[in-house]
C-alpha cells in the first residue's frame, strides 16, 4: 500500500498515547508536536486502526509566511490536482495562533483563491462543477509555520465516531479519549476491569475492542475512501487485514456498572453494536453496593463532574463511596474529573496526576497504583 506523509491529530496531553499507536503500526519518520503526530504511513490504515487519534491528515506542504502573498503563492505551488479531482467539492478551515496572520476569514480565502487558481492552470478550465468527492483543506498556522492538509478521516466524522454508539447517556466520553484512558492504565487484556459509573459503556466498549483487537474504525466510512487516488481495493484490503485480525477467542474480564437502569440499558445496546456485547459484564447497581470482582483489578472512571450533578453533597458521596470501594490495595484506579477536591473528597492523595482537556473542560486523570498480581 502506498506510503504518504500524514499527521494524526492529538487532544492535548495525548501525544504520547498516539506516538505509541502510531509506532505499533509500523509507521515511519515519525516526530511528535503539540497536539499532532507527523509520520509517513498508509491512509487506510491509519484511519482503520488508531484508536487515540483525532483524525489523519494528508500533509500537503510546510512553510513560513508573513504577509497574505506569501500564503496565496506557495499555497498555489502545492500540487493540489494530485488529489482534488475536476469535479471535487472543498472547503477550508483555518486556525491561527501567535501569528502574523490572525484573520481566519482572510486566510480561508486566501487559501482558497490560491487553489482554485492553481487547478484553474492545471485542468484548463475557468469553472468548476463540485460535484464530486469532498476534500476539507486546513490551513494552521502557528508561529507564522503554515502547514497545508487535506482531512481524510472526514469533516464531520473524527475518528471518535466508531459508529456503535447511536445514542448516548449524558454528557458521554469520547471513544477517543477513553481509549486513552485505557492506555494510560496498568490495564492489559487478562486482567480485571470495572468501570462503575460506565453511563453509555464507553470505557468498557474500548477496553473489548481492545482485548478483541477490532480496529476501531471497521464499522464506519471515511472521506478518503471516495477519493479516486486511494483505490477500492486498498480499502478492501486494509479492512479484509483488520477482519482477519480479530481475536474471536478473546474472553476479557471486563465489569461496568451504574445506577441509572436507563443507562445500562444503552450501554448493553452500544456493546451489541460493536459486535463485544459478549465481553462485558453489565450491572444497574450503585456504586456504594458494589464488590469487586476480583482480588486484583484496574478501575477506570469518567464519574459526573460537579457539572453534571446537581448538589455538590451528591458529589462528595460519589467520590466518597469510590475511595471506599478501592480501599482494597490490590487495585489500580483512574478517575477524570473537573473537580479539584476529588482527592479530598476521595480520602487519598493520588500518585500520579495527568492534565488532559475532555471537549473544551480541563480535567486531571487521577491515578492510583495496587500492587500487581504476585507482586507476593
Amino acid at each position: 500500500m502506498e506510503k504518504y506523509k500524514l499527521i494524526a491529530t492529538a487532544a492535548f496531553g495525548l501525544e504520547a498515547v498516539v506516538k505509541r499507536e502510531v509506532q505499533a503500526l509500523g509507521f515511519t519518520d515519525i516526530s511528535v508536536l503539540d497536539g499532532r503526530i507527523d509520520f509517513t504511513g498508509d491512509i487506510c490504515k491509519a484511519n482503520l486502526w488508531l484508536r487515540s487519534a483525532d483524525r489523519v491528515l494528508l500533509n500537503m506542504g510546510q512553510f513560513k509566511a508573513f504577509t497574505f502573498d506569501e500564503l496565496f503563492e506557495q499555497t498555489k505551488a502545492l500540487p493540489w490536482a494530485d488529489w482534488i479531482t475536476k469535479n471535487g467539492k472543498f472547503t477550508v478551515n483555518a486556525k491561527s495562533v501567535r501569528s502574523k496572520l490572525f484573520s481566519l476569514s482572510d486566510i480561508q480565502s486566501i487559501v482558497k483563491k490560491a487553489v482554485v487558481e492553481k487547478m484553474k492552470q492545471t485542468y484548463k478550465v475557468e469553472r468548476f462543477t463540485e460535484d464530486g468527492p469532498e476534500y476539507t483543506i486546513q490551513a494552521a498556522i502557528l508561529k507564522d509555520q503554515v502547514t497545508i492538509t487535506i482531512d481524510t478521516t472526514g469533516a464531520r466524522m473524527g475518528l471518535f465516531k466508531r459508529g456503535y454508539r447511536a445514542n448516548s447517556a449524558g454528557a458521554p466520553l469520547k471513544e477517543t479519549m477513553a481509549a486513552a484512558l485505557i492506555s494510560l492504565s496498568y490495564w492489559k487484556p487478562g486482567r480485571i476491569l470495572l468501570d462503575p459509573t460506565c453511563g453509555s459503556g464507553t470505557i468498557a466498549i474500548e477496553a473489548a475492542l481492545m482485548a478483541k483487537n477490532i480496529a476501531p474504525g471497521l464499522s464506519r466510512n471515511f472521506a478518503s475512501e471516495k477519493w479516486p487516488q486511494i483505490s477500492a481495493t486498498s480499502w478492501k484490503e486494509a479492512r479484509k487485514l483488520a477482519y482477519s485480525a480479530i481475536d474471536m477467542s478473546a474472553k476479557p474480564l471486563i465489569y461496568a456498572s451504574d445506577i441509572d437502569g436507563d443507562a445500562i440499558a444503552l450501554a448493553q445496546e452500544n456493546a451489541a453494536e460493536a459486535g463485544v456485547d459478549d465481553c462485558v459484564n453489565f450491572e444497574q447497581k450503585p456504586l456504594n453496593q458494589l464488590n469487586l470482582p476480583g482480588e486484583y483489578g484496574v478501575a477506570i472512571s469518567n464519574p459526573p463532574y460537579g457539572e453534571r450533578l446537581s448538589r455538590l453533597q451528591e458529589v462528595e458521596e460519589l467520590y466518597s463511596d469510590m475511595g471506599k470501594l478501592f480501599s482494597n490495595p490490590t487495585w489500580s484506579v483512574y478517575v477524570l474529573t473537573s473537580d479539584e477536591f476529588f482527592e479530598s473528597a476521595y480520602g487519598k492523595r493520588a500518585n500520579a496526576k495527568r492534565k488532559l482537556f475532555n471537549g473544551n473542560i480541563k480535567v486531571d486523570y487521577y491515578q492510583y497504583f495496587g500492587e500487581r498480581p504476585g507482586k507476593n
